[in-house]
């Protein structure tokens, strides 16, 4: 499997603007700019994607080892955060809560961080990568 994402600059770091299309087009010309990147300006950035990846690729993964150990998760929800230092990516913290009936929280933790250790966003990221896992 292959997908795709293009990106359009347009003018300078600081006035410039640009847009981000998914192959997908669930984005669509979405834009971004230096303020939504390193200010609070409207519009999404690159480490809003990567933390917006790196949850989705996590929460899948964990519900494909616990399907695999015999659990049904009634509900998984992963926030990741992104930190960019310096000019440096060079952390992601996922926070995740779950609701899976029958499971003791020692075997929650396990199939958790096999799951954060595992999932091919993480593997792909080149940083370090935080886990807090919560069982409801």
């Amino acid at each position: 499997m292959k997908k795709q994402a293009t990106a359009v600059w347009n003018g300078t770091i600081k006035e410039g603007k640009g847009n981000l299309t998914t192959q997908s087009g669930i984005l669509n010309q979405t834009p971004y700019t230096f303020v939504s990147r390193f200010e609070n300006g409207t519009g999404t950035n690159p480490e809003e994607l990567m933390a917006a990846a790196h949850a989705g690729c996590f929460t899948m993964k964990l519900s494909a080892e616990l399907t695999t150990a015999g659990y049904d998760p009634e509900e998984l929800t992963t926030t990741s955060s992104i930190t960019l230092a310096n000019g440096v990516i060079t952390k992601s913290d996922l926070v995740l809560t779950a609701k899976i009936a029958g499971i003791t929280e020692e075997e929650f933790q396990k199939i958790a961080k096999l799951a954060e250790e595992t999932c091919p966003v993480s593997k792909a990221y080149n940083l370090e990568i935080s886990l807090e896992a919560t069982l409801l």
